[in-house]
């Protein structure tokens, strides 16, 4: 049997989960406000293309709308929480849809100040990309850093730049890997999103990617198979027959060696996606996520495998 320090943990699993992770650390679980203050992104907008990632439906939560204010947003996200989870769990303010750090300083700092002034949350989380971390910027994430349990999560999404300039990222791996690293200058916690399956991906390239993030160590990492959803450019591509998704078995298999590459020390966040089963077109298994879940322990436990077994450090 292997020594590998999280092969058992809280939740069995063969990987470092979040819930293991907010329990060693914290002593109890932490759930997620989803916030919506009405972002736009760079390649919306028009500095850097228009449309968005042919995959983005608006990045928004299922909970919450832009239409009210941030704090009345989490107002209702904490309801939905406590009365779902008890009144004595920890909550974290997600800034979830589009570039939630893409507004002049002044506006972030008094947003991000705003939902700490209400008492209500544990800690923030930020989603952004990695070109949107410019001097100013990172001035006001490192005093909040010093305020508040700081996340900031960047869409990596795959390190491959044919694939970025087809799903129309707008933003170079070199690019994010400069927001990624201003970040870690200064301490602050990273979490780094990639997607399986993406167009004309092969499985190298996947773990190719696995394997570029495993050289820059994040603090954590989220998984998910690419999700075709109504409304999307992706959507459109794939009724044209122009690619193919990933298989259930394929999904688990290249997670399953992804995670070997990664250090044992990364928080696995998310390892399968929560697309909306209202709008989702295909995979349609990806719906079923107690499945996928339970597809990724069997196959790390018929292998007798766990995060990190072939992990090598590399230097930056």
């Amino acid at each position: 049997m292997s020594s590998n320090p999280f092969l058992y943990t809280l939740d069995n699993k063969r990987y470092h989960t979040l819930n293991y992770h907010n329990k060693q650390k914290y002593g109890a679980k932490v759930h997620k406000a989803v916030l919506d203050c009405g972002f736009t992104c760079p390649n919306k907008d028009g500095s850097k293309g228009v449309g968005g990632c042919i995959f983005c439906d608006g990045g928004s939560g299922y909970f919450t709308s832009g239409a009210i204010s941030v704090t009345a947003q989490l107002d209702k996200e904490t309801k939905r929480i406590t009365s779902k989870h008890g009144k004595d769990v920890l909550i974290t303010a997600y800034f979830q849809a589009n570039t939630n750090t893409y507004a002049p300083a002044e506006k972030l700092s008094e947003l991000y100040s705003s939902v700490l002034a209400s008492g209500r949350v544990h800690g923030i989380s930020i989603g952004t990309r990695g070109d949107c971390l410019g001097g100013e910027v990172l001035d006001v994430l490192s005093e909040l850093n010093e305020k508040t349990e700081l996340t900031v999560e960047l869409g990596m999404q795959s390190m491959h730049d044919s694939t970025i300039e087809y799903i129309n990222r707008g933003c170079s791996h070199e690019d994010f890997l400069t927001g990624y690293f201003s970040l870690k200058e200064r301490g602050i916690r990273t979490c780094i999103h990639i997607i399986n399956g993406l167009p004309f991906e092969t499985e190298e390239m996947m773990k190719k990617t696995a394997s570029e993030l495993a050289r820059m160590k994040p603090d954590a990492v989220k998984i998910q198979m690419l999700h075709v959803i109504e409304g999307t450019r992706l959507a459109d591509e794939y009724s044209k027959g122009k690619f193919s998704l990933l298989t259930r078995e394929e999904y688990i298999d290249i997670t399953v060696k992804q995670l070997e590459l990664l250090p044992a020390e990364t928080v696995i966040e998310r390892i399968t996606g929560d697309g909306d089963k209202t709008k989702l077109i295909a995979p349609q298994w990806s719906a079923d996520k107690i499945s996928v879940l339970g597809g990724i322990d069997k196959r790390m436990a018929e292998l007798d495998t766990y995060q990190g077994r072939l992990y090598k450090p590399q230097s930056l």
